[in-house]
């Protein structure tokens, strides 16, 4: 067996295992779970949340869109996508693991019985993988991952994020919860295939990372949140220092690529304060006077090249949640 086959052999091992016997904790899920009226999650749904963040936002999921969610878990994002989407295999569950189905399929018939408005068959499972994927061409409105990208190694990675762009449609969305570091990963780290698995001796920095999404096409890019995650310390693992591991939320839209490259939201603003009504740079961003305007980061470093006295330019946030410049 290739290595490169060898490590997603064990990834696909480490989870077949954690299907059959959960391990609640095993991923540290720093969003907190959607209270959404008339949705009740089963308890074992919950005990296999395997994902560092949420791939669910509700301005994503207007007009019932076709949802694709790849490596299910224990089912609990299919059912909340389903929550929006309440019509018959409009969400799509991939994962290449029999007894990861299984256990999704299960769960979601007890969720069956636990909600009135949910139907079973509102998600259609599907045997299958990211690189892969068993679904048509520009057939899916917003596609979505949680904690699996990381997982890849370079050559995968690229290709699972091709998959993901050529299976939706123009201007839809693929949104992505991983782990990044900005700290250097030692390579006997990089090699633990099970830490692989378990998502933390795969993450990237988050500009590479940012880099590979827009390298497939994705013309817009918009980090919704960056939160801390893990610690690697030398007393526990292979590492002469200690790594800090963020989580990073993140949505990649199928727009045109832009002639002077992608637009990338890490959720900058700008804010005009001078004597004028507003300031039009002349290339289509007007900043009204005192209204902040969310920009992009190319918007953001050509706005503090004008060197102006009455245009305040913000630092990232890493927190974008729409309204931009763009």
């Amino acid at each position: 067996m290739a290595k490169q086959e060898r490590y997603l052999e064990t990834t696909r091992e480490f989870y077949k295992k954690v299907a059959l016997h959960p391990e609640p904790g095993l991923c540290c899920t720093t969003s907190p779970i959607w209270q959404l009226p008339g949705l009740q999650i089963p308890s074992r749904m919950l005990e296999m949340n395997y994902g560092c963040g949420t791939t669910v936002h509700p301005r994503d999921l207007a007009n019932e869109p076709t949802v694709l969610y790849v490596g299910v878990g224990g089912g609990m994002e299919l059912l909340q996508f389903s929550y929006f989407s309440r019509r018959k295999g409009a969400v799509i569950g991939i994962d290449p693991v029999e007894e990861m189905l299984q256990a999704a399929e299960d769960n979601l018939r007890e969720a069956e019985a636990l909600n009135s408005w949910f139907d079973a068959d509102f998600v259609d499972l599907r045997r299958g993988d990211a690189l892969n994927l068993p679904v048509d061409d520009a057939s899916i409105d917003v596609a979505a991952q949680n904690c699996l990208f990381n997982i890849f190694k370079h050559e995968e990675l690229v290709r699972a994020l091709r998959e993901m762009y050529r299976v939706l449609k123009p201007h839809g969305r693929l949104v992505m919860s991983d782990p990044i570091s900005e700290d250097p990963i030692p390579e006997a780290l990089r090699r633990d295939e099970e830490l692989r698995a378990m998502c933390l001796s795969g993450v990237l920095p988050l500009r590479a990372y940012i880099d590979l999404i827009t390298s497939v096409g994705f013309g817009t890019v918009e980090v919704r949140a960056r939160r801390p995650y893990r610690i690697l310390d030398p007393r526990h693992y292979d590492t002469p220092h200690r790594i800090y591991i963020e989580s990073v939320e993140i949505c990649a839209i199928k727009d045109p690529m832009p002639a002077d490259g992608p637009c990338v939201f890490t959720g900058r603003t700008a804010i005009y304060f001078g004597d004028e009504a507003f300031f039009d740079d002349g290339k289509g961003h007007i900043l009204l006077r005192n209204q902040p305007l969310a920009v992009c980061d190319k918007t953001a470093e050509a706005l503090e090249r004008l060197r102006r006295d009455d245009i305040f330019v913000s630092p990232s946030t890493y927190f974008y949640d729409g309204g931009g410049c763009c």
